[in-house]
């Protein structure tokens, strides 16, 4: 009976540390990973449902928007690589101590023909939210979107100044 308990308690403490570093894993990388989501062609739709299978093709539902945070001495720059987008297609906001980036990427359709088809890319609305290091100056905030990438510059200010603002895109 020894041999069957030991065995017993160190598969339950293997499982127990596999558990955790997953956990920890996901934890730590779960704010990259941007979810995408079909629209019933409104912007602000609740009824949205995350792409699964479309028009009898698999979709990426989800994807990596690359970013850099960099904060300086009297700023925070924000990069984000979003290829294939406008910038009309952006809304971006600061809630607190968070920015929040919200979109819509279309998936154009090159060819309707043919019987295999891969598709990596996601498509659909996103919102991806990054976490400020220090309190920001909104109304002087400025974004930027060049080929591919949204380049957001944010002032910083030593008082923390909560609520909900917008940033335009010049």
């Amino acid at each position: 009976m020894g041999i069957i308990s030991d065995i017993k308690q160190n598969a339950e403490e293997i499982w127990d540390t596999a558990s955790e570093g997953w956990r920890s894993l996901r934890e730590q990388g779960w704010g990259g990973i941007t979810h995408f989501y079909r629209s019933d062609g409104h912007k602000e739709s609740s009824k949205s449902v995350p792409i699964a299978i479309e028009s009898h093709r698999l979709v990426a539902n989800w994807s990596v928007l690359a970013g850099d945070v960099v904060e300086h001495k009297d700023k925070i720059v924000v990069r984000l690589e979003v290829p294939g987008m406008k910038k009309e297609d952006f809304d971006i906001q600061v809630l607190d101590d968070n920015l929040i980036v919200h979109g819509e990427k279309q998936c154009e359709v090159e060819s309707t023909q043919g019987k295999y088809r891969l598709m990596e890319c996601a498509y659909g609305i996103f919102n991806r939210t990054l976490r400020l290091p220090s309190p920001v100056m909104v109304e002087k905030s400025t974004a930027r979107y060049d080929c591919g990438v949204l380049k957001i510059t944010l002032p910083k200010v030593k008082a923390a100044s909560h609520g909900q603002f917008q940033v335009n895109i010049q």
